[in-house]
């Protein structure tokens, strides 16, 4: 019998990550996330854009409607009868597109036979509506006042009114763009687009084209103030409270590069017209530029860099430029 052999083979040492391996995977993972994050980032903004700019298709869409049954696009705000307002009160343009934009309810619910701020109105005006905000604008400060703008009183509201990231642009300001042109172009009879205040233009009013006028663009954040990227602490605007304010829509009059002053001409630098500042200018939260709705109800993404006076044309229905 043989005997048993009591030697054992020598026990291996069990491998392991050393200190300095370990430190060495976590930068190469660190290093990764860093450069896939701008990318997720970029995506993410892709797909808000996308969705801001279906939005805007929705509005036009509906805006055809309205024209359709009226003769006519809404004003960009009534202060007398005009089509769809009867009753001659103080109403905006969105409200009358509610009913193109499967929002029927909240169309029974608004009393057209008083202003926008009087009744129950203010209750109505505090539901949010989808369609009217763009997914790329941050959350801002909740609107439970607002100063005096007459013929609308300062006011306190129980709910806090639901936002809106469009607006209608009524036109150019004459005496800001004209120094920006070889020679003045713009006056009282050809300054407007087709939605600006009781307005009554139709498709017959757009001598320069629906493909190239437009008629809503992105007006970020208000009524917070913005300027550039930063919001404006303390600074509040008396328009654009929401998306039942009839007093949000402007024309352009052009911005200095920083935002805080408007309408200056050349001379002051007021040569910006896309993302200075949200005060009474086309303003969104993509990075280089916004989206416009045009006439014909097409949508398109305009650079920031986009020259003033090619804005100023865009922005006019009849100009002859």
């Amino acid at each position: 019998m043989r005997e048993r052999d009591d030697r054992r083979l020598p026990v291996r040492a069990r491998g392991g990550f050393t200190l300095v391996e370990l430190l060495v995977v976590i930068a190469i993972i660190a290093v990764l996330v860093g450069l896939l994050l701008p990318a997720i980032q970029s995506v993410r903004e892709a797909a808000r854009k996308s969705s801001c700019q279906n939005n805007l298709k929705q509005l036009g869409l509906a805006l055809h409607l309205f024209a359709d049954v009226y003769g006519a696009f809404p004003a960009s705000g009534w202060t007398t009868t005009g089509p769809g307002n009867p009753a001659g009160r103080f109403v905006g343009w969105r409200p009358l597109t509610l009913p193109y934009i499967e929002q029927d309810n909240v169309r029974r619910l608004y009393d057209f036979e008083q202003h926008w701020w009087e009744g129950t109105n203010p209750t109505v005006a505090a539901v949010p509506i989808k369609v009217f905000r763009c997914p790329s604008t941050p959350t801002g400060q909740e609107v439970l006042a607002a100063v005096a703008k007459p013929p609308r009183p300062a006011m306190t509201f129980a709910n806090p009114l639901a936002a809106t990231d469009y607006e209608a642009i009524m036109g150019v300001q004459p005496g800001s763009i004209n120094p920006h042109l070889a020679a003045p172009l713009y006056g009282s009879s050809n300054r407007f687009s087709v939605m600006h205040r009781n307005s009554r233009s139709g498709f017959a009013h757009v001598l320069d084209g629906t493909s190239t006028t437009i008629m809503v663009v992105e007006c970020a954040g208000r009524p917070a103030v913005y300027f550039q990227r930063r919001v404006e602490g303390g600074l509040w605007n008396d328009q654009g409270l929401g998306w039942a304010d009839s007093e949000g829509p402007f024309s352009l009059d052009g911005a200095t590069r920083d935002g805080r002053t408007h309408g200056c001409g050349p001379a002051g630098g007021c040569s910006v017209g896309v993302n200075a500042s949200n005060y009474n200018e086309p303003y969104a939260f993509h990075p280089g530029g916004g989206n416009l709705l045009f006439v014909d109800g097409h949508v398109q993404f305009l650079p920031a860099d986009t020259a003033l006076p090619v804005l100023a044309a865009l922005c006019t229905m009849s100009a002859g430029d």
